[in-house]
């Protein structure tokens, strides 16, 4: 087993001694036995395109509290373990996390399975897990989990509306659908969830088909969507599935009129030529009113640099990179707001508090210890992607369009 974990990542350990001056206050390298916090990440295997953006994003966020007064005024050190996308190892690795490295704090990993079997193990060890990327609030049952991807604790009611919304105000608004889907745990149920939205909304449904997560082979699928003809394919895809999808439909000669994709990895859709107006959700993407939130300036500029350096390529911040940053956000905010490391008064003080984060504002006092959904619709549009629903976070000038 041994040989299946890896260390990937480390906070910072060695802070050279420095002042920073910033309004006139001076701040201290932090000091003193490391703050020590716990997670793994789908750094190899199907999910490591997108999970390569938590890893850059944690990176930079325990740099930067580094560089002030640390946590407590101590450094973070940042632990993180390669789950090979498998959730089974995931639960294996914070196992591991906990008992042999003895971590101060825990951090969620990437992707709902995975979150799930961090869940299990956090709640037998009576620790706080704060996540990112969680798609299934109805499963979030362990009371001490906080989820930063601010999705509500209904999305596949409410973002499905949202979805239809924004298509329903064009001019010539789609009349049928077409649902195809990954078996992928929270894209299956958004995906379910949006057929029932779809069918009370009017839309008739001309093609529901699913594949196994890990499937490579979407031409039969693309030929039968291409079939169908439909005004709206909602694709229940994550990571490299819309892409793939889109390759098969392109080798077919179809393109369709509308195409939404659920959870794509950001770089490859965005500059491929075939995702010309795809649509997907977000949380914020790098413009206003999101950069206007507080830290969301800083980081947009550090993230760009990094992702650059790293080959990423798409190197903006949207919905992956802001939920992984809001949940060390949120993090920071109990432990300073404390002056505690001990898991049940961080879990105590998030639940009665609201914390400022480069999305907004998210609180911890609803269902499963969900929020708000605060989902948006986001579109591919010149080799970028720019929010379009609503119209009040819409992009300068960005309007939804078509093929």
């Amino acid at each position: 087993m041994m040989n299946a974990i890896r260390r990937i990542a480390t906070g910072t350990l060695a802070l050279v001694g420095l002042s920073l001056l910033a309004a006139g206050t001076s701040w201290s390298a932090p000091s003193g036995t490391p703050i020590r916090i716990g997670s793994t990440l789908a750094l190899t295997g199907p999910l490591a395109s997108t999970a390569l953006v938590h890893q850059i994003v944690g990176q930079i966020y325990v740099e930067q509290v580094n560089k002030k007064d640390g946590l407590l005024g101590r450094p973070v050190e940042w632990i993180v373990k390669d789950d090979q996308s498998k959730p089974d190892l995931a639960r294996t690795l914070y196992e591991q996390i906990i008992t042999v490295d003895k971590v101060d704090l825990l951090m969620g990993p990437y992707a709902t399975g995975a979150i799930l079997s961090a869940m299990g193990v956090a709640q037998r060890y009576n620790k706080i897990l704060i996540h990112h990327t969680f798609g299934i609030p109805s499963l979030a049952k362990y009371d001490a989990q906080f989820p930063t991807w601010s999705l509500g604790p209904d999305p596949a009611t409410t973002f499905p509306n949202t979805l239809f919304d924004a298509v329903a105000a064009l001019p010539k608004p789609p009349k049928t659908i077409a649902i195809v889907t990954s078996k992928f745990p929270s894209v299956h149920f958004m995906s379910l969830g949006a057929r029932e939205v779809a069918k009370k909304r009017g839309l008739q449904e001309v093609i529901f088909l699913e594949w196994d997560f890990g499937n490579r082979e979407f031409g039969p699928i693309a030929g039968r969507v291409k079939d169908a003809k439909p005004d709206l394919v909602w694709v229940g895809a994550i990571g490299l599935e819309g892409n793939q999808l889109l390759d098969a439909m392109k080798k077919i000669d179809y393109a369709p009129p509308l195409h939404f994709h659920m959870y794509p990895a950001p770089g490859p859709m965005v500059v491929a030529p075939e995702a010309k107006n795809a649509l997907a959700a977000t949380i914020f993407e790098e413009h206003p009113p999101f950069t206007n939130n507080p830290g969301a300036a800083e980081f947009v500029k550090l993230f760009n640099e990094r992702a650059t350096k790293a080959g990423l390529p798409y190197t903006g911040v949207e919905t992956q990179a802001a939920a992984s940053y809001s949940a060390w956000q949120v993090l920071d905010a109990a432990v300073t707001a404390t002056k505690s490391l001990d898991d049940k008064v961080l879990a105590d003080w998030l639940r009665k508090n609201r914390v400022d984060t480069i999305q907004g504002k998210l609180r911890f006092d609803g269902p499963s210890n969900y929020g708000d959904d605060l989902m948006r619709l986001k579109q591919v549009q010149n080799g970028r992607w720019v929010t379009v629903w609503p119209k009040s976070v819409a992009a300068p000038g960005a309007t939804l369009m078509t093929n």
